[in-house]
């Protein structure tokens, strides 16, 4: 199992075990501490996407509510059994009984902790998956195209355009000309999109199903900090790009690529986001292979 550090923890590949291989990457942003949390264990593969409470309290020392809502819901589903949603919902009542303890007041919603997540379980010809927020499933095919398993959500679009579109003094912060605007946004969690946060109302927007994996050639999961930057937040995300990139060189290209942009926009207004780098939390499950080692990517 693997759980967000502080430092840049660089792609690993694993070797090929039974039909697949695997590619991790877990990657601090320019924040102070990576939220996004990794797992993999024997068939077993998650990523999730704490998400600080805007009061920005923080728990057992330096740690923020999100990183505990992402560890609470990785370690629910790496120590439990059963199918995939249950363990959803047992992970998200371990967050309610984990803030009440914290003394975390849960009609303030604000302040509650939460976490996106992707998570799926090999299984035969198949795998079974849960998904809730903005950490997705996308499947490469064998012919060449892509599907994602679960449709996106785009929490924070309007937001970003009011970024983009504003003329606000270059030292101004997004954080602090649309402090409103956010959180309006974060009290729509489990109204108008989903993340487990303790609430009963979460399992309401949990995605969950089989799939068959005839026809698949690659499984990705990953949190937004693969996302690619957009200039426009009003246009949709184009996933060609992105899968051109993972089949020229596997998630490092694609890490590669976002950081780049963003690299060459500094003030996040060229390509409108809450801060330079975000956290990066991704598995590539190539399925297929051969029983050779991987290589690993440098």
């Amino acid at each position: 199992m693997y759980l967000s550090t502080e430092h840049f923890t660089p792609p690993n590949s694993y070797p090929a075990i039974h039909r697949y291989q695997v590619e991790t990457l877990l990657e601090k942003g320019s924040g102070a501490l990576n939220e996004d949390v990794l797992l993999q264990t024997d068939d077993l593969f998650g990523v999730f996407d704490g998400a600080t409470s805007l009061d920005k309290r923080k728990f057992a020392g330096n740690l923020t509510g999100g990183l505990f809502a992402a560890r609470i819901v990785a370690q629910t589903f790496q120590q439990g059994c059963g199918n995939l949603a249950k363990l959803a919902d047992n992970a998200n009542r371990h967050i309610r009984s984990a803030q009440l303890a914290a003394n975390v007041c849960l009609n303030e919603r604000h302040r509650l902790w939460s976490t996106s997540l992707a998570v799926v379980r090999l299984t035969g010809d198949g795998f079974e998956y849960c998904q809730t927020g903005d950490a997705l499933i996308l499947l490469l095919l064998d012919d060449g195209g892509y599907r994602l398993v679960t449709p996106e959500i785009d929490i924070d679009r309007e937001t970003l355009q009011l970024w983009k579109t504003s003329q606000a003094a270059p030292t101004t912060t997004i954080q602090d000309l649309l402090a409103e605007q956010i959180v309006r946004v974060r009290l729509q969690m489990n109204v108008s999109y989903g993340v487990l946060n303790g609430e009963p109302e979460a399992m309401q927007f949990l995605r969950h199903g089989f799939h068959e994996l005839a026809g698949v050639s690659d499984i990705l999961l990953f949190t937004d900090g693969l996302f690619l930057p957009r200039e426009y937040p009003l246009k949709g995300d184009d996933w060609q790009i992105l899968v051109d990139l993972y089949r020229g060189g596997g998630i490092q290209a694609v890490r590669n690529h976002v950081r780049r942009l963003q690299e060459e926009d500094p003030t996040c207004r060229k390509y409108p986001r809450f801060k330079q780098h975000d956290d990066i939390a991704a598995v590539a499950i190539q399925l297929h292979t051969s029983s050779q080692p991987a290589i690993a990517f440098s």
